[in-house]
């Protein structure tokens, strides 16, 4: 099967790029909720079924190794088919794995909700690999992290939206032993992905294509992309420090019900559930503050100091008592905001005809989510849940190792600067500026920088 015909989200007109901008980011909502129930659903499930906090991982452990094994054959099959087949095989894995939540519930069987929660994991990771990767492509690589972020902030509201309809309704009165409501959740959810799902069937949705991609960046003489994949160091590395972050975000998530209630300052589930949404909400805030803070600051630059913030503040909150851990907690899930994005986009970035795979391969790393949580479930039993949090700190010292290496990388090549640099138009001067009447420039390389400017100088705009 050939891969589709297609173009760069650099040659898109402004009323295309801002239809298919919309589009794609209404899909963040989707996996924002169900990642926001799944760790709401952790706590609820101690109750119902009398199990231990390590046995309770088993739902991160499904959704996230889903993912693990998932998404690599999803970038493959993407790569064949193009981004919207991707999206409509993710909406319905999605549907069908919320559905069979209903006969769980009916049936009180925690093995059927690992099941479920496993082929939603399948559904979504189908989705991420295809959204994140079309969005950080919808435009010039220079303000792809900030376009990234501000899709993602929507995935925040929806991760805020769950915990609130979980305190509400699956730990109060006979709901806080009951599994009832959350039959009714999932039955919604999956009608949230069937509609969707009718919604992208009727929408034409611009095709961006590898093939393009590497025309355009090879155009400015830009040669990272070049070569096997084995050789993309750069996204090699940023599935390493993804893992290492997802899995630090998982279990920063997964436990903070169960670390709230024990900080032995009154605080019951119920208003654990909200403070835990609360927390989202910080999240999201700072998902669109750093959507402004992107459009002047070198992302790999801004998140190596955010991961270095992360690793403060989970220390602090590891071994702080009472309020003062409580407010480190807010902290740290402040500067988590804008940390996936970034190494998505950084990991992805001028990778040509590989970006699909690539994309695969940083998507997989959201598999991370499904060994960190055990890890600290195993350490929360054996001394308590504030001292576990020691665990995820190994994880943000990784991504900021990661995001440090990258700034060296680049002063190394082209100087250092904390200032968010077009690359694109860059290199596309310097190749005009070594330009001899005797010498022919590649392509129609003479004719992007209007064109260029069309784009990058109003991105920020569309998504502001």
């Amino acid at each position: 099967m050939t891969p589709p015909t297609g173009t760069t989200g650099a040659q898109l007109g402004r009323r295309q790029w801002a239809f298919a901008f919309a589009l794609v980011t209404s899909l963040f909502f989707t996996w924002g909720f169900a990642y926001g129930l799944l760790d709401v659903l952790n706590a609820h499930f101690q109750t119902v079924f009398g199990i231990s906090k390590l046995q309770s991982t088993l739902l991160q452990l499904a959704y996230f190794g889903a993912y693990f094994v998932w998404a690599p054959f999803a970038g493959i099959f993407m790569r064949r088919v193009g981004y919207k087949k991707g999206i409509h095989i993710g909406l319905s894995l999605y549907s069908i794995g919320a559905i069979f939540f209903w006969p769980s519930a009916k049936y009180e069987t925690y093995g059927g909700f690992v099941g479920s929660t496993f082929v939603i994991g399948c559904g979504l990771s189908t989705l991420e690999v295809a959204a994140n990767s079309y969005i950080s492509v919808l435009g010039t690589p220079q303000y792809a992290a900030a376009r990234l972020n501000f899709s993602q902030g929507f995935q925040g509201v929806a991760s805020f939206a769950g915990p609130l309809i979980a305190s509400r309704w699956f730990f109060t009165g006979a709901n806080a032993t009951s599994l009832g409501t959350v039959q009714w959740v999932y039955l919604a959810v999956a009608g949230l992905g069937i509609a969707l799902n009718i919604l992208f069937f009727f929408c034409k949705l611009p095709e961006i294509t590898e093939d393009a991609l590497a025309q355009e960046i090879d155009e400015v003489g830009i040669k990272d992309g070049q070569g096997p994949f084995w050789q993309q160091y750069r996204c090699i590395f940023g599935f390493v420090a993804q893992t290492a972050y997802v899995g630090a975000q998982v279990t920063i998530a997964s436990f903070a019900v169960n670390f709230l209630v024990d900080q032995g300052i009154g605080i019951d589930q119920s208003k654990a559930s909200e403070l835990f949404s609360l927390c989202q909400v910080t999240f999201t805030v700072g998902r669109f503050v750093g959507v402004l803070i992107l459009n002047f600051i070198d992302p790999a630059l801004l998140l190596a100091f955010y991961g270095f913030c992360c690793s403060l503040f989970c220390l602090l909150v590891s071994q702080l008592p009472g309020y003062n851990a409580v407010a480190c907690l807010f902290c740290l899930f402040f500067f988590e905001s804008i940390c996936y994005p970034c190494i998505f986009t950084l990991g992805t970035k001028n990778l040509g005809v590989h970006t699909k795979r690539g994309s695969g391969l940083i998507v997989m790393g959201v598999g991370g989510g499904a060994w960190y949580p055990p890890a600290q479930g195993a350490l929360a039993d054996a001394t308590s849940t504030r001292h576990s949090y020691l665990v995820p700190l190994s994880g943000y010292i990784a991504m900021t190792i990661y995001a440090a290496g990258l700034v060296v990388d680049q002063a190394r090549k082209n100087g250092f600067s904390f200032r968010n640099r077009d690359e694109l138009t860059a290199n596309l001067r310097r190749a005009t500026d070594n330009f001899t009447p005797t010498e022919s420039l590649p392509g129609d390389v003479k004719g992007r920088s209007s064109s260029d400017k069309k784009v990058s100088s109003d991105e920020l705009d569309k998504v502001a």
